[in-house]
């Protein structure tokens, strides 16, 4: 017995003349067809999606700027640096905005170590940042274990960017606080890919006889930074170095180290190849275009707070990572982007809009003047190419976890027979001018006096009455040591 008889030929001539056959077929070819159009378009979908996520260009604008204590009302009240910066900013147009040497801002009500008003980042953004593009600025974590007067803060394009944390801080006079960017992708929710960038706002010790200090400052951050990673990710070292000439020491250990693994380039000497190493930038005309210091050829107009002299040292840097100059980690240094805004060449020893010897056209005069105004540096700026999606799985490094994030090599104080202050210096310390002061319970200044720290282990002698006393020692506007004592 059949299973599955053949329709009886009689029987098909009744489909085809009844239409049933015609029928049967054509929902069979309208079936298929409707399963063509479904693949079709989901191959057209699957190959939109793909192409979507194919990395995406865009660019990073990066400025650093000495700020000159703006917060404290040094060179005047805030609401009119506000709009000053808010002029600056708005014709620079950054996504990452590092403010170095501001007023230190207070971590909370009841900070004593803040010269600003509490909130003043804050301020900054309303009146200053978001003034000139709405909704567009935030800032990272502001970190002050130095105990500084002054302080860096990192600013950054919130559509743009996002802020994930602190990696490490070093403290040493001020703080050198690594931040960890990360570029705001599309399609980040799908991916889970990012691209990563590392940013170190840095302000070294000033004058010329600190060439030691600012060489330990960049060592031992350097050094806390290895803890950190295994090789250098995309990275920025950027700030005011206070830098003379190529050869400082802070200036070999970033660009020239025993360990190559870890090193930066300065982009007018590579890879624009502007310039050649070695190279003495200080009271050198030949290098007018990339100086930073000063605005102003008076120290006294428009406000004593900053050095004059005009344009006759190059200060300020942006120095990358290897990775960002051969495009290896989806961030490339845009060649020949690096500048110094205001500049145009032809400051040397005059100020930004001295009009006598030559009209500046590097910006308009509304911009010029305050830049004038806002600080006694001028920014510099460069440009970075970035690619999204590819960061975080390509990465030729990585984090290393368990480390500490916070590093300060204490001052040990010692109390010896009541007349004598031991003080047990790390080396970190050496070479810088520090001074103590003591103070009895009432506050009370009761002694005060300066010296150069020269040795790890250095003895003062005192002679004060029974009580409880306050033992300070500050190094260069930061206090490094803060302790209680009893003479009984």
């Amino acid at each position: 017995m059949r299973n599955n008889p053949v329709t009886p030929r009689s029987e098909l001539r009744k489909q085809r003349s009844s239409g049933q056959l015609f029928t049967f077929r054509s929902k069979e070819i309208v079936n298929f067809m409707w399963k063509v159009i479904f693949f079709v378009v989901l191959a057209i979908a699957e190959l939109i999606f793909s192409v979507s996520l194919i990395a995406r260009n865009d660019t990073l604008r990066v400025m650093s700027y000495n700020v000159l204590y703006y917060g404290n009302g040094c060179q005047g009240p805030s609401g009119k640096y506000h709009e000053y910066l808010k002029t600056i900013a708005g014709f620079t147009n950054p996504d990452i905005l590092c403010l170095v040497k501001m007023a230190s801002i207070p971590l909370s009500k009841e900070d004593k170590y803040g010269t600003a008003p509490f909130g003043f980042a804050d301020s900054i953004l309303t009146y200053a940042l978001n003034a000139a593009y709405p909704g567009r600025y935030n800032y990272c974590t502001i970190t002050n274990g130095a105990k500084s007067s002054g302080t860096n803060v990192l600013f950054y394009d919130q559509r743009k960017l996002g802020y994930d944390r602190i990696i490490c801080s070093y403290c040493n006079i001020t703080d050198f606080t690594t931040y960890k960017l990360y570029y705001k992708d599309p399609d980040l929710a799908v991916t889970h890919d990012t691209t990563y960038l590392y940013v170190i706002p840095t302000h070294t010790r000033s004058g010329d006889e600190f060439e030691k200090v600012r060489g330990i400052q960049i060592r031992d951050e350097i050094t806390y930074l290895k803890e950190h990673f295994t090789s250098m990710p995309n990275m920025l070292q950027i700030g005011d170095f206070n830098s003379r000439n190529s050869g400082e020491p802070f200036y070999k250990f970033l660009t020239s180290p025993d360990d190559t693994t870890f090193r930066f380039y300065d982009p007018p000497f590579y890879p624009d190849k502007k310039l050649s190493y070695p190279a003495n930038w200080d009271h050198n005309a030949d290098f007018a275009a990339f100086m930073t210091t000063s605005t102003r050829e008076s120290a006294e107009v428009p406000n004593k707070c900053g050095t004059g002299g005009g344009a006759k040292g190059w200060y300020d840097h942006i120095f990358i990572s290897p990775g960002m100059v051969n495009n290896t980690n989806d961030i490339r240094y845009i060649p020949n982007s690096y500048r110094t805004i205001g500049n145009d060449g032809n400051r040397f020893r005059i100020s930004i809009n001295n009009r006598n010897t030559s009209v500046n056209n590097s910006a308009p005069d509304f911009v010029i003047e305050a830049l004038y105004q806002m600080s006694n540096k001028y920014p510099v700026m460069a440009d970075f190419e970035v690619n999204s999606n590819r960061g975080a799985t390509r990465a030729k490094f990585r984090e290393l976890a368990g480390s500490n994030i916070f590093y300060k090599n204490e001052v040990r104080i010692l109390l010896n027979d009541n007349n004598k202050l031991e003080f047990h210096f790390p080396e970190d310390i050496l070479e810088q001018d520090v001074k103590l002061t003591i103070t009895d319970a009432s506050g009370y200044l009761v002694l005060s006096k300066k010296f150069k720290v020269k040795h790890p282990e250095m003895v003062v002698k005192i002679k004060l009455g029974t009580g409880t006393y306050n033992v300070s020692l500050v190094s260069h506007h930061s206090i490094i040591a803060e302790q209680k004592i009893a003479i009984r």
